[in-house]
């Protein structure tokens, strides 16, 4: 079986655990850019995977530095306009270090502490066999940052790829048949990407999914969704709605202001800032839909994300969209995307689902391997010692010397 996670940004942890999705099925996660929604529970799926039934190394896809000059750069080393941080002047450089191998050489840095704290518990297993270049079909071998083995849960494995290919291949798994090739879009600095997933089902069903995450509109998009006039299953591509209304919903207000209204200055100020954003970076309504008339045969079902989901912004977004493809239906063709949204693909139909889970979560079900080594702070016996990191002088025991107890030692 082959699972894979594309972009790990704020909540998805939360709403795996709510779905008891285990973190032993997070261990390949595609990164479509490196911007803080996108990828910030990646720390946490990092950090407490491996305390729980991830017991392997966590592999991370993502693009090769941007390739965007620094403009404080100057090529006589004086001046520049560097920051000061800490008293220090930051180096001048003529590109910056902002790729993925980058991101995670500096991440598992800076989780160092968190990662030693719990190595007391066990993070590898006899049983793991790192993949090959071969056997995952990746552009690259598959080699951990840092000085973690390749069969160690907290090492983290980047692979970075060219950003510049259209239909580049990121992982190809002869055992499994799943393909994911990757091409660029356009949102806020040059690397973003988009991913397509292939698969075969059991009966010999080809299926596929786009996923562009962020970008304005494009013409890698359109072309990987036409997939040789064969089509695509799901097409996952971002919508926003209209500067004017993002920027009323950003201050809390019910409509746009008029002249004369209190605020109004204040107002056009953001719609502003909320263009220069839609300019750099995404897709408005009326391009979404002039985008999907462009792509023949249509995707059996269309998911718009990346969108402020509510009764007016839904209704105005369809009557953009259907201006230019009018025989698009809300629910069965397209539909706005939402938390916990699940679909189940079919060669003969997609269904349309949302998990029903706890709102009070533990955390997510564990199923350990066998043949787990010792933890790398253990006892004589090869147990994991809890005791090995810490001062216990100040600690509260709980039973004294002279044999008084004061909690009891089981957590009861």
């Amino acid at each position: 079986m082959d699972q894979f996670v594309f972009d790990m940004g704020a909540g998805v942890s939360g709403n795996y655990a709510a779905a008891k999705v285990g973190y032993r099925l997070m261990d390949k996660v595609f990164i479509s850019h490196l911007h803080a929604d996108h990828m910030t529970d990646l720390v946490h799926t990092y950090c407490f995977g491996p305390a729980s039934d991830r017991k392997s190394p966590l592999y991370v896809w993502g693009s090769k530095p941007s390739g965007v000059k620094n403009p404080s750069y100057s090529s006589s080393g004086g001046g520049g306009g560097g920051c000061s941080i800490m008293g220090s002047q930051s180096p001048q450089v003529p590109y910056y270090n902002d790729g993925v191998i980058d991101m995670c050489s500096y991440l598992r840095e800076a989780l160092r502490w968190h990662t030693e704290s719990f190595s007391f518990q066990t993070t590898a297993y006899a049983g793991y066999t790192p993949p090959t270049q071969e056997s995952w079909g990746l552009p690259h071998s598959p080699v951990p940052v840092g000085n973690d083995s390749p069969k160690d849960a907290y090492a983290m494995v980047p692979i970075e790829l060219d950003w510049t290919q259209v239909g580049g291949v990121a992982y190809h798994n002869k055992t499994t048949g799943v393909k994911i090739t990757h091409f660029p879009v356009v949102h806020a600095r040059r690397g973003a990407m988009g991913y397509k997933l292939e698969w075969t089902t059991p009966s010999g069903d080809p299926l596929r999914m786009i996923y562009t995450s962020d970008t304005k509109p494009e013409t890698n998009s359109i072309e990987q969704a036409k997939h040789d006039g064969e089509g695509v299953d799901v097409f996952i591509h971002e919508m926003v709605v209209p500067p004017e209304v993002w920027a009323y919903k950003n201050m809390g207000l019910n409509g746009p202001l008029a002249p004369g209204d209190p605020g109004y200055e204040e107002f056009q100020e953001t719609v502003a800032g909320m263009m220069r954003i839609q300019n750099s970076s995404h897709t408005t309504q009326g391009a979404f839909g002039y985008l999907l008339s462009q792509i023949e045969p249509k995707p059996r079902l269309t998911v718009a994300t990346h969108f402020p989901v509510a009764d007016d912004t839904v209704e105005s977004a369809l009557q953009s969209v259907q201006a230019h493809c009018p025989e698009v239906e809300m629910g069965t063709d397209i539909v706005w995307s939402f938390d916990l949204m699940i679909f189940r693909v079919f060669p003969n139909r997609i269904e349309q689902c949302r998990a029903d889970v706890s709102r009070f979560s533990f955390t997510p079900p564990t199923r350990q391997p066998n043949g787990l080594y010792p933890p790398k702070y253990h006892d004589a016996s090869g147990a994991g010692d809890p005791y090995a990191q810490i001062d216990t002088t100040d600690t509260i025991p709980p039973v004294n010397d002279d044999g008084t107890v004061n909690y009891r030692e089981d957590g009861y």
